[in-house]
């Protein structure tokens, strides 16, 4: 009798802690959820990863036109002067590749659930659906067409601004410390400065 009363015991206190770790992670969704809308203060830590941030593909929308006189040729090395993310201001780039085309901060909700994301920096012309060749005025609607973060494809936005440029593809190291980010999508001619 009392080995099965102990036994009982046992078991309850397995299914508590297992109960109790489910509320945890649940808890931790739903903080996650609640991460910084605002995505131009957007901080990377240790506790976030590249998920939010999808990074490695060199592949360009279809239609993008390469700079003909970049002021930053690819190959050549930059200073980024932006804090899209954190360890991103300050530190040296690589450029990959240089476009000329129309580049918009925007603020879209994420198909996949989460939080408004406010001014992103940057989704360019060819990476809003139905955009066609003329520059779009703050205030209009869109659907998105690129994939720089999770729940960003597809999702349904409002210009916040505009601004006719060459963007580049770049890779650098944070200053924070971290992986290398390979193949960023896009930092505007303004924020960066000679090496």
């Amino acid at each position: 009798m009392k080995n099965k009363k102990f036994l009982v015991g046992i078991v309850t206190l397995i299914l508590m802690l297992a109960l109790s770790a489910c509320s945890s992670s649940s808890n931790q969704n739903s903080s996650d959820k609640k991460r910084i809308t605002d995505h131009k203060n957007m901080k990377m830590d240790k506790n976030m990863d590249m998920g939010d941030m999808k990074s490695g593909s060199a592949e360009v929308p279809k239609g993008l036109k390469v700079a003909q006189n970049p002021t930053f040729k690819v190959g050549s090395k930059a200073v980024i002067k932006a804090d899209h993310m954190e360890g991103m201001n300050g530190a040296e780039v690589t450029i990959v590749g240089a476009y000329d085309t129309t580049a918009y901060a925007v603020t879209y909700t994420p198909t996949n659930g989460g939080p408004e994301v406010k001014n992103h920096k940057w989704v360019i012309q060819e990476e809003i659906k139905d955009a066609g060749t003329e520059p779009l005025k703050p205030g209009t609607k869109v659907t998105l067409d690129a994939d720089h973060m999770e729940g960003m494809m597809g999702a349904k936005g409002t210009i916040d601004s505009a601004e006719h440029t060459t963007v580049y593809m770049v890779d650098y190291t944070p200053t924070t410390g971290g992986s290398p980010v390979k193949n960023h999508k896009w930092v505007t001619e303004s924020e960066l400065s000679a090496k």
